[in-house]
């Protein structure tokens, strides 16, 4: 298999609260990456971004979905959830920054770099929250 013309696209739900399955979409577009011949680096931005946005849903929203769409020149991944929204999004993007509850961070989860990472590891990252209504996050990876 490898990067053609054609558009592929990938959609993965992600379930609400469920820590086991989380992560299981982003492993799933990295397989398919590396199957398609994306260069190893380029594999490891987009799985390290869709990760913590990936996660991001499971833990703040009551889940979502991710959309992906790899063409030749780049992966973006869109996450979609229904959760809260981010009421304070300069603070979201400070490293350490976490509304995770400590239920969750006795996980192993919300250390606060979830965005912080996201808006490293990529070429462009959007943030779309509504309060209330939910959050997208659109992750643009040049390849």
């Amino acid at each position: 298999m490898e990067l053609s013309e054609e558009i592929i696209r990938l959609h993965y739900d992600i379930n609400d609260e469920d820590f086991s399955a989380a992560g299981e979409a982003s492993s799933a577009v990295k397989k398919t990456l590396s199957r398609l011949g994306v260069s190893p680096e380029t594999v490891k931005r987009v799985a390290i971004a869709m990760y913590e946005a990936e996660i991001n849903a499971v833990i703040h929203a009551d889940g979502g979905a991710a959309d992906i769409e790899i063409t030749p020149q780049q992966i973006k991944v869109v996450i979609s959830d229904r959760g809260p929204g981010i009421p304070n999004m300069e603070a979201a993007m400070q490293p350490g920054f976490s509304t995770a509850t400590e239920s969750v961070r006795e996980l192993g989860f919300g250390a606060g770099m979830g965005l912080p990472n996201m808006k490293r590891y990529t070429d462009e990252m959007y943030v779309d929250t509504k309060i209330g209504v939910g959050t997208t996050v659109t992750l643009i990876v040049k390849i």
